[in-house]
């Protein structure tokens, strides 16, 4: 290993010069970048801790540079808004109790594409560390996980590797958590073959005056940082500029040095001592005294200068305090390492004890995991210097508002083309064979193979699984420490993403991530109360996908100002929290644009929440929301290789309307079961509402569209099931919202799929079809 200099002088290099050497030492700063650092920010050479220091937290993944000035679009505020995305997790209201105290759930959406593309296992466990570790942060008990996964082309080995790594991985972290996976997504496609994407959604619950905030307190001058956990190694060191940089096949074994390696054990252990702690904090009326930070993204460096800096102040840490579990490593490895299962905080002088006792006496925090302990490793400075020493020396001093900030970019972007056709008329020789192909494809067969790996019944909250509606539903107050009068709260959980729809355009396919994700909310009952986002793109440095990333945010922001909040018209949907993953690129290309949304609900009482399997024979089958011609990114247009033009363009005006009328109908007791018209068509949905209760369907959807594309064109709407006496209540609920509805069938005892007189086929057929789909492309 060659020796790193204590300092680079860039100041009489050329640009070619200044990029070789920082290639030689595998710092991840540009030429530019660097001579910035020392020109305008330190005025001289900086060190080799100070440029690995500015390349992790001046990265994509940590300070935002190319995406902050477009994601100040976002709404953020709104009255159930606790806390937007400033800290470690967003926070949204969902109950109220007698005595006004509001209660929140914790939300947190982050990425882990490249480690999980290299190393799927343990890229994909670490990413749930991560995200759990977020949420705990804030005070909150973690009460679900939800993952949205997109992998390449489902017939290549590699894919089939990379899958049952990450899937496994997510499972082998969140099971031994006790943590159930309450919903998720998963897409299949060549465009992933190089980088697949692994997001993982959390949530936690906390109660609005027991929150802990990611910042130390005011008046903090004699508080010191306390680092709780595995003693430091050099995992995932430079994990962050790693995750923003293209992935290189020639640099593969070397980047594997940047992925952590799990312990999902210790992080339960850590999770009950955080609890008890907080438990402690909130009975002492210590909670606005104490600041608390996950050690993610940049590790000890990040988590102590972020925790000093939001609050005005600077920080000094001695890096000879710090726990490690293997010798000689570099100074700049122990300040910025992420090894994984370690927190950070900042406490004032007189709970130094309290603390190293809790962790290191009561929880026995060293005889659970060799050199895992709390320990104190630096303090405040009052001066808004940021400071690190090692062995004596100072490796580290600069502004700590400085380092937080980042070197901000105002890339160039330009529209990309449409440049798409749609395909002749389709001659469809066999509708029964259609959809059972349909059915079985990977894109829209059963996603038991996957989430049968995890855990989704532990703690007693999940009321909707995974599989049996739109999206799922935990009760995350119903046990006796809540007041009694929230208890019956439902928190429904979604996530969504088209590769297909982005392919052809990327505005579009963001305004039907965001309905979709919001239609599965509705669709179970619950109403959409904040989004989050992961927006996975390819390279910022290239106009064109620059220019795709600009065109997704205006995609969401439009869609989100468009869904109004159900008892109060004047606020629209916020985004609460989320993350961004750039050059997800590889020398085959880029991915589609990918903003993975997730949406986040609530009901009031969640006994009142529906799924999407029929109930009952003869019941009403309704349709909402027109058949169109529509069929561009359509699974139908796939299994003929085409890929089309005319994607679904919801109108958002009408898609406001439309679910308002249609929670308000389940509100109502008036609906039976509810799912959304989205991948496969109508006939899909109709097919797999079917299958749980084996009930059959007589139905004829009008129209002047060819049959193919009334049965398989991807509009979004809804089917609803509703009983023949109650029809008269919902369409005087749907005629006050003004939204058109269809009436196109009923529900038959006999166990057969009768659509358009074109298809006549046994539901066990198709459930045939629908459950061996996936499960046979896996093998």
């Amino acid at each position: 290993m060659q020796e790193t200099p204590d300092c680079f002088d860039f100041s009489k290099l050329s640009l070619e010069e200044i990029a070789n050497l920082l290639q030689r030492f595998s710092v991840r700063l540009t030429p530019e970048e660097a001579l910035t650092i020392q020109n305008s920010l330190l005025k001289r050479p900086p060190t080799y801790a100070e440029c690995i220091l500015w390349s992790i937290q001046g990265s994509e993944h940590c300070s935002y540079k190319s995406s902050r000035k477009h994601l100040n679009q976002f709404n953020t505020k709104a009255p159930h808004v606790i806390l937007g995305p400033k800290e470690d997790a967003g926070i949204v209201a969902v109950a109220t109790d007698k005595k006004n105290r509001r209660y929140g759930i914790v939300v947190s959406h982050e990425s882990h594409n490249h480690p999980s593309q290299l190393v799927p296992y343990e890229g994909a466990a670490t990413g749930v560390g991560g995200n759990v570790r977020d949420v705990s942060c804030m005070g909150a008990e973690v009460v679900a996980v939800a993952d949205s996964l997109r992998f390449g082309d489902i017939n290549r080995s590699k894919t089939k590797w990379i899958h049952q790594g990450v899937v496994q991985g997510i499972a082998g972290y969140a099971n031994p958590l006790g943590i159930p996976n309450i919903a998720g997504d998963t897409y299949y496609d060549e465009a992933y073959n190089d980088n697949c994407l692994v997001t993982v959604v959390t949530l936690g619950v906390v109660r609005e005056d027991h929150i802990i905030h990611s910042y130390a307190p005011a008046n903090a001058e004699d508080y010191q940082f306390i680092l709780v956990g595995k003693p430091t190694d050099n995992s995932g060191f430079g994990g962050a500029a790693f995750a923003s940089a293209n992935l290189s096949e020639e640099q593969q074994e070397q980047n594997k040095g940047a992925i952590q390696e799990p312990n999902a054990f210790l992080q339960r252990h850590i999770l009950k001592a955080n609890y008890a702690m907080f438990e402690f904090l909130r009975e002492k009326n210590l909670i606005d005294r104490v600041g608390f930070k996950d050690l993610g993204a940049g590790g000890i460096a990040c988590a102590s200068v972020e925790l000093a800096e939001a609050s005005g102040y600077g920080a000094e840490v001695n890096l000879d305090l710090v726990p490690t579990s293997m010798n000689n490593l570099l100074p700049a490895v122990v300040l910025c390492s992420e090894t994984q299962e370690r927190f950070m905080w900042v406490v004032p002088k007189d709970l130094v004890d309290t603390f190293l006792t809790h962790y290191n006496k009561r929880f026995a925090l060293p005889e659970i995991c060799d050199g895992a302990q709390a320990t104190v490793v630096g303090s405040i400075r009052t001066d808004g210097l940021y400071v690190v020493t090692a062995q004596g020396k100072e490796i580290v001093r600069a502004r700590a508002e400085d380092i937080t900030k980042g070197i901000l970019y105002d890339r160039p972007h330009t529209p990309k083309q449409n440049m798409q056709s749609e395909p002749k008329a389709i001659l469809v020789n066999d509708f029964n064979n259609e959809l059972l192909k349909l059915l079985a494809h990977e894109n829209i067969a059963s996603r038991a193979p996957i989430y049968e790996n995890y855990d989704k019944q532990v703690q007693g909250r999940s009321v909707v699984e995974p599989g049996w509606a739109d999206a799922g539903l935990i009760a995350p107050f119903n046990e006796g420490k809540y007041p009694e009068e929230i208890r019956r709260t439902g928190v429904a959980l979604s996530v969504d993403h088209n590769p297909r729809y982005n392919k052809i355009d990327a505005y579009w396919g963001a305004v039907n991530a965001v309905v979709e994700s919001v239609r599965n909310i509705v669709a179970v009952g619950a109403w959409p109360l904040a989004l989050t986002d992961c927006l996975c793109f390819g390279n910022p440095e290239q106009p064109e996908q620059m220019g795709e990333f600009v065109a997704s945010v205006r995609g969401i922001v439009d869609a989100c100002n468009a869904v109004k909040m159900y008892d109060d018209h004047t606020v629209s949907l916020p985004i609460i929290s989320g993350n961004v993953s750039l050059y997800n690129e590889s020398a085959q290309g880029a991915i589609p644009p990918s903003p993975i949304i997730s949406c986040v609900g609530a009901i009031h009482d969640y006994a009142k929440a529906i799924t999407y399997d029929f109930k009952q024979a003869n019941s009403v089958l309704i349709m909402v929301g027109a058949r169109k011609d529509e069929c561009g990114g359509s699974i139908y247009y796939q299994l003929h290789q085409h890929l089309g033009r005319q994607l679904p363009q919801p109108d958002l005006a009408a898609f406001t309307k439309e679910i308002m009328a249609v929670h308000t109908a389940i509100q109502a007791g008036v609906v039976l079961s509810a799912h959304d018209i989205s991948e496969g068509g109508i006939a899909v949905a109709l097919a797999e509402m079917s299958f749980k209760n084996n009930i059959g369907v007589n139905v004829f959807i009008p129209g002047e569209l060819s049959e193919d594309k009334k049965l398989f064109s991807e509009s979004g709407g809804f089917i609803l099931e509703v009983s023949p006496e109650k029809l008269n209540t919902l369409a005087q609920i749907f005629i006050s919202y003004s939204v058109p509805f269809q009436s196109i069938g009923e529900t038959t005892a006999n166990p057969a799929l009768e659509i358009n007189s074109v298809i006549n086929l046994s539901v066990s057929a198709a459930k045939s079809a629908w459950e061996n789909g996936l499960v046979e492309r896996l093998i």
